[in-house]
């Protein structure tokens, strides 16, 4: 089953060149079972056309030539804000956000808005000069104060006006990620007040320039993890080791450090812990490291025919050993074979809050994949299974199990 089957998701576009971008988003979101509907503004119809998306959210768009159309006998503004779970607006142009700031209502997008009452996604897009006008700086921070509205800040480089500076509406990965977090949080912002740090990626153990022991994370669990927290209002810390840089194109509004090996990702996690409410380690950290380090590559010839090894700290069972009665330590356990039993012994040896087991070895799982599946277990071992699902569905899964759990006795 697709992982948006049946949730319906609004998609308003205005004037604007990045107005490109969101013919992506459409498809992506079609292609994940969710049903689209699609109003462009008389300014967006410069850049892409009504057919355009029409045929790429197989339904008819909606113009402002389409006002006083009805839907089943009502009015189409009045049916359209009633029918969407989310309403995402992209890219937003300077004039739509004055609009939607005073609660102006002149086309069909504003009057959709108004009638409405589902979470709005915002991202901005416009010139540089633009962007940090007092007056749209103004606009922009009132809607943030409102909870139904939801934005993600443009980010910087070349734009289409040949400036470089701030003003590129986020990329369709981005806004497709954020859609899917309100789809599931309803725009609750849940965990704010909550400082959660997270780990992601795996780490790597050199024992020359070029040449180290480690493993196929790819950092896509906690990215995850820290994504869902952010989107729901947490204050977040990822420490990552190795993401690629797709992966790290999506952490902008993220405090993210990275680090390579285990001991680096040591030192952050203890620095940033005590400040943390919860801990997710859902980074493939190294048992073991080379004995020895040699500051040049070896030749072939030079390798030794042993590597001898010795272990590395336990990151983990650290933090969870100085953890205050409040803060809750989550571990992760990746598997082969039975999961449950052997991730059981390490939550109870490590004695954390919670772990999540998931397995590697069966298809559409673990390291490198789009989708997971797991065992969530809390320190009494009562177990909850997760099918299999998005990474991101995962992590919000995840994050309402841990908001349920009750830290572990002291006793």
């Amino acid at each position: 089953m697709a992982s948006l089957t049946g949730r319906r998701v609004l998609i308003g576009i205005t004037g604007g060149i990045a107005a490109y971008k969101v013919c992506e988003v459409v498809s992506r979101l079609v292609q994940d079972g969710a049903e689209v509907r699609v109003i462009l503004t008389s300014g967006a119809q410069a850049f892409v056309t009504p057919l355009t998306l029409a045929t790429l959210s197989r339904h008819p768009a909606y113009t402002d030539e389409s006002f006083w159309q009805s839907i089943h006998g009502r009015p189409l503004h009045i049916e359209l804000g009633e029918w969407a779970d989310v309403f995402a607006i992209a890219p937003l142009t300077a004039n739509t956000l004055a609009k939607l700031s005073h609660g102006f209502a002149d086309n069909l997008l504003t009057n959709v808005v108004l009638a409405s009452t589902c979470p709005v996604l915002l991202a901005p897009a416009m010139n540089t000069d633009m962007w940090e006008q007092q007056t749209v700086q103004e606009n922009w921070q009132r809607l943030q104060e409102n909870p139904r509205f939801h934005g993600i800040s443009p980010g910087a480089g070349l734009l289409a006006c040949d400036r470089v500076g701030v003003g590129r509406m986020a990329e369709g990965d981005r806004l497709v990620t954020h859609i899917e977090s309100l789809l599931h949080s309803g725009g609750k912002q849940d965990l704010a007040g909550y400082h959660i740090l997270v780990s992601a990626g795996g780490t790597r153990e050199y024992f020359d320039p070029v040449r180290f022991i480690g493993n196929p994370a790819t950092g896509k669990m906690g990215v995850a993890v820290a994504q869902a927290a952010a989107h729901r209002g947490a204050k977040v810390t990822l420490v990552h080791s190795c993401l690629n840089a797709n992966a790290i194109a999506q952490l902008s509004e993220i405090d993210s450090i990275p680090v390579t090996n285990a001991e680096e990702m040591r030192q952050q996690m203890q620095q940033h812990f005590p400040q943390a409410d919860w801990v997710v380690m859902a980074a493939a950290v190294a048992d073991v490291k080379p004995a020895q380090y040699y500051g040049q590559k070896l030749a072939k010839d030079k390798l030794p025919e042993s590597l001898p090894i010795v272990p590395v700290a336990d990151i983990v069972a650290e933090l969870a050993a100085q953890k205050q009665h409040q803060q809750r330590v989550i571990g992760f356990a990746a598997q082969t074979g039975d999961i449950v039993a052997p991730a059981l012994q390490k939550l109870r040896r490590k004695k954390l809050d919670a772990i999540v087991a998931n397995p590697v070895d069966v298809p559409d799982a673990g390291f490198g994949s789009t989708t997971n599946q797991a065992v969530f277990i809390d320190a009494n071992g009562n177990q909850t299974s997760i099918n299999s699902c998005t990474k991101l569905q995962l992590a919000h899964y995840l994050l309402d199990w841990v908001d349920h759990l009750q830290p572990v006795s002291d006793e």
